[in-house]
């Protein structure tokens, strides 16, 4: 394994080397835009623009705050190259496809459009999924009104994301287009023969009225069992998707991180919610040696309604960082919010879900709470629910519990004739079934419940 050279700010060493290397990324790959065309301007002065802003930025310490538990130092000791497209064979994604989205399906490897792996033959009219260059034109000219655009997007990772930005997966719902069936974007990561970092970026925007449902999922090629127990080359990947729901618009979201045992990931969901639109999201943690999302939700109108859940589940040295913002500025919001981590071995888990509620919030009704599985003595969890409340006529309440398997529920199973594995199994299955409950595809919850009954047999 290749080591950086430590300097007295090893962070700024490391920056410079990544945008180094997602420049030359950029160089090596083939521009899926015309040449002078609009799109390939506009996509210029947004990454000179992240160029200006990253410049002015540093990879966190655990001297920042919203770092304090998340040592980043074993991404630093990494080298990554940029990612190249590597063809794929369909067998490589078979064990990843999902029958409930099997012809709403695109995929990306290592952020790049593949569209012999992709199948969108029962997408309705409406309705766009696919890669940027393929946008219809009616849409093209309202792309800088969305791409790059969120709030708070100066943050060192999803500065960085945007300098590198050129292929970005697109999902579209026009006015009033009513799609329940979900849509599966499927992101792979191809480790290589050294560390690489890619770089995935989507857009979504779903127009008055309209109503969709989408599962956007990372994982690796060919993967077998559960993916943080399989061993490769080390690799980044760094994601960014920005969501737009207009007004009465309505998303269900399901994100899924299912990493290698040695890969690095960070993302970030910037949600904009327009008046009377509701969000749902489900995200699913389970991967990475190391990883982190970011989720910022930011309410544009009165009357939206929010829903955040999470389940987050490790063992062996895994860290698994969840960071959710909720922005609330205007009457009659809503915002409910359970998020649970299973944490086993010396895994470290980390929640800090703020929730503001300024003056103009009133009649607010926000619910927070932070539920967390210890089964193992060596595990560890931090967690920190956050209310910031200004507005007077509201109501909002949030909590935490940090507990271990009660012994006398183990033992009830027990005098009913069940051995301790299975009641160790049945109580934790039970424990994340009130997230992957919810999930819109049965494929995906018979997988994660494999994946909890797994961490119950090492348990």
């Amino acid at each position: 394994m290749n080591k950086i050279t430590v300097t007295k700010k090893p962070e700024v060493s490391y920056l410079n080397h990544l945008l180094a290397e997602i420049k030359n990324g950029l160089s090596k790959q083939s521009s899926p835009y015309p040449l002078g065309s609009e799109i390939a301007i506009q996509l210029q002065e947004i990454r000179d623009h992240a160029l200006t802003w990253v410049k002015e930025l540093e990879i966190p310490t655990q001297r920042d705050e919203e770092w304090r538990f998340t040592n980043l130092s074993p991404l630093l000791e990494h080298r990554f190259q940029a990612a190249n497209f590597v063809p794929l064979e369909a067998e490589a994604i078979a064990s990843l496809i999902l029958p409930e989205a099997e012809h709403k399906r695109i995929v990306f490897v290592n952020g790049i459009y593949a569209p012999q792996l992709s199948d969108i033959t029962e997408i309705p009219e409406g309705v766009f999924i696919g890669n940027l260059a393929q946008l219809p034109e009616q849409f093209q000219a309202r792309i800088p009104n969305y791409l790059s655009q969120q709030q708070g997007n100066q943050d060192v990772f999803s500065t960085l994301n945007t300098t590198g930005l050129n292929d970005v997966a697109v999902l579209w719902v026009e006015k009033n287009k009513i799609l329940e069936d979900p849509i599966h974007l499927l992101f792979i990561a191809l480790p290589d023969n050294l560390p690489v970092i890619n770089q995935p970026r989507t857009l979504i925007v779903a127009e008055t009225g309209s109503s969709i449902s989408l599962i956007e999922h990372y994982a690796i090629a060919e993967i077998i069992g559960c993916s943080d127990r399989v061993k490769v080359q080390s690799y980044f990947t760094n994601a960014v998707t920005e969501i737009f729901l207009e007004e009465n618009a309505e998303m269900k979201h399901t994100r899924v991180q299912r990493g290698a045992g040695t890969a690095f990931h960070i993302g970030k969901n910037a949600v904009f919610q327009s008046r009377n639109s509701r969000y749902t999201c489900h995200a699913i943690s389970l991967g990475s040696q190391l990883s982190r999302h970011n989720l910022e939700v930011y309410q544009r109108g009165e009357g939206t309604e929010t829903t955040l859940n999470g389940l987050t589940l490790i063992g062996g040295e895994q860290l698994a960082d969840t960071h959710s913002t909720m922005m609330l500025n205007h009457q009659q919001g809503t915002f409910n919010q359970l998020h649970k981590c299973i944490i086993d071995d010396k895994a470290h888990g980390i929640f800090n879900g703020k929730v503001f509620v300024p003056q103009t919030a009133q009649f607010t009704n926000a619910n927070q709470l932070s539920r967390n599985l210890l089964l193992s003595s060596k595990g560890r969890i931090d967690t920190k629910p956050q209310l910031e409340i200004v507005a007077d006529n509201v109501k909002c309440s949030h909590g935490a519990t940090v507990s271990q398997l009660e012994e006398d529920e183990v033992f009830y199973l027990r005098s009913r004739g069940l051995d301790e594995q299975m009641s160790r199994h049945l109580l934790i299955d039970a424990f994340a079934a009130e997230i992957l409950a919810e999930l819109p595809s049965e494929t995906l919850k018979q997988v994660l419940s494999r994946c909890v009954s797994c961490r119950t047999e090492f348990s």
